[in-house]
């Protein structure tokens, strides 16, 4: 760690050179474009399944592959760092990370896109933790809450901003543009990052010493986990024997990863670092309010489309409410963290980010972007609360010599929740749409008037408009109902399921209660 400068008559406090905020700063640029690249294709979907001839079924795949490689990385990354030095490893990974990007719009082929999202994951994963790491190595205490702004800044605002500069770029220059926005900011922040990183030797004879069972196991078991939570709904979950075998082979090879890392000397993940009070604590938080911060932008956009029928461009534009006010507002944070205690600005933000989804419980056929300009507001007030309190008691109490493992483990589980909860709230909205569609399905017979009056009506709409069989308009009509039954029960099925992201944010602010209260400055002991 390079030197720390202190501002003569302020009382010695340690302040961080601009060399090492420079670095801080260009390793935020990498983090935020990584999680930027989930959600970048989310508005896109359809033009980039069209575009390399895929089914709507396959195409949450391009979404999914990147996921799993920036899963299965982050919690490799503080070992690989010590084996190739932290420089080294950072700065191969901020090359790779927009090559990998650029590749990706030249795949004519769902395979080849798969292949390359998951290595541009795998790259990206690894500037999420580093650049956490950096906050907790290279600034002093005392300026450690900034530094978590800024980060949290990159978790909460890049997957916000993420569909609308998708559906923005898709819609006027075509869906292969989105995978070179990334160009330009990596090559910023390689050169800034080969500018102020001090030269390490690189450790190889740590690879004899590696945990490699540990790696894996964990490899193996979280690719098919992340498979599992992927293709259990389309699949109806345990009645296809392949989501059977897939959780059995997820099972046992987790099970094993966590049985190995409490018993091995040098563990790859120090998941005894779970049972100190405050680490343990904010990262179930961390988790639920990973599922919530995913969860909304998954479910947002699926609504827009699919009940609203809003394109790209709309869809990226409805969700950008969710982003800009966090770019006033966090910044703001350190500020309240310096009065007031940071458990309790934690528990503001998330209980009004679950009064944002609470808001969209009551949703009918006249919800669109409009209306979705408030709850949004609220939204991103509430997330703009939340993640650096959170991440400042999380980290409250971990050595320096720990802060990459607890990086890494932190924001493993954190993207882990997210692709968790994607995929319950897929489940959810299926089953909450099946049940609203029979309980509807019972209302709308032939035996009431109004039911029968409807298809008379739709009937006549048919034939006015060049349908000239009455039998063919009739069942027209009644496929016309069918479709409003649907539409009618998918709108409740919506409301549903951001009830229960609301119930899971609850939960997460109360938990949050439970946590010490952090040393003023919050953060990991860095010097």
């Amino acid at each position: 760690m390079s030197a720390i400068t202190t501002t003569a008559g302020h009382a010695q406090q340690p302040r961080a050179s601009t060399k090492e905020w420079i670095a801080v700063l260009a390793g935020m640029i990498g983090a935020f474009m990584a999680i930027l690249n989930i959600q970048i294709t989310n508005a896109s979907l359809l033009d980039i399944e069209g575009g390399i001839g895929t089914g709507v079924d396959n195409g949450a795949w391009i979404s999914t592959s990147y996921l799993i490689g920036e899963i299965v990385v982050i919690p490799l990354t503080a070992y690989f760092s010590n084996v190739f030095s932290f420089r080294r490893y950072i700065l191969v990974n901020s090359v790779l990370f927009p090559l990998f990007s650029m590749a990706c719009a030249f795949a004519h082929d769902l395979g080849t896109m798969i292949l390359l999202r998951g290595l541009q994951g795998f790259a990206g994963g690894v500037l999420i933790p580093m650049a956490f790491t950096m906050v907790l190595t290279k600034l002093p205490k005392n300026q450690q809450p900034l530094g978590l702004a800024i980060f949290a800044l990159s978790v909460t605002f890049a997957p916000a901003i993420g569909p609308t500069i998708g559906g923005y770029l898709t819609e006027n220059y075509g869906w292969q543009t989105i995978f070179f926005i990334n160009t330009i900011p990596s090559i910023i922040m390689a050169i800034a990052l080969a500018l102020t990183l001090e030269k390490q030797p690189m450790q190889l004879s740590l690879l004899k010493e590696g945990d490699w069972a540990g790696i894996v196991t964990m490899a193996v078991g979280l690719s098919a986990l992340q498979t599992v939570l992927e293709e259990g709904n389309k699949d109806d979950w345990f009645s296809s024997p392949f989501i059977v075998k897939l959780s059995i082979v997820a099972f046992v090879f987790l099970a094993a990863f966590i049985f190995i890392e409490l018993r091995v000397k040098k563990p790859l993940v120090k998941l005894r670092l779970l049972t100190q009070r405050n680490f343990g604590i904010g990262v179930l938080v961390n988790v639920l309010v990973g599922v919530a911060l995913f969860g909304t932008v998954y479910i947002l956009p699926q609504y827009l489309g699919q009940v609203q029928r809003y394109n790209a461009e709309q869809i990226g534009n409805v969700l950008a409410w969710t982003g800009l006010p966090q770019l006033l507002l966090i910044p703001l944070v350190p500020v309240l963290m310096k009065r007031f205690d940071a458990r309790y600005i934690g528990f503001l933000g998330i209980s009004i980010f679950a009064i944002s989804c609470f808001m969209n419980v009551m949703l009918s056929a006249d919800n669109a972007g409009d209306q979705f300009w408030v709850p949004n507001i609220v939204r991103a007030i509430g997330q703009a609360l939340v993640l650096t309190p959170i991440t400042a008691i999380t980290t409250a109490g971990i050595a320096a010599a720990d802060a990459a493992a607890a990086s890494g483990l932190t924001n493993m589980l954190r993207n882990l929740g997210g692709a968790v909860g994607t995929a319950s709230l897929g489940t959810i909205l299926t089953k909450r749409e099946q049940f609203h569609s029979n309980i509807i399905g019972q209302s709308v017979t032939l035996a009431r008037d109004e039911v029968r009056d409807r298809i008379t009506t739709l009937t006549g709409y048919f034939i006015q408009h060049g349908v000239a069989d009455p039998t063919v308009a009739t069942h027209k009509a009644v496929v016309a109902l069918g479709q409003i039954v649907r539409r009618q029960a998918l709108i409740l099925g919506f409301g549903d399921t951001f009830a229960v992201i609301g119930i899971v944010l609850s939960l997460a602010a109360l938990a949050l209660l439970f946590t010490r209260k952090p040393q003023a400055g919050g953060g990991a002991g860095g010097h």
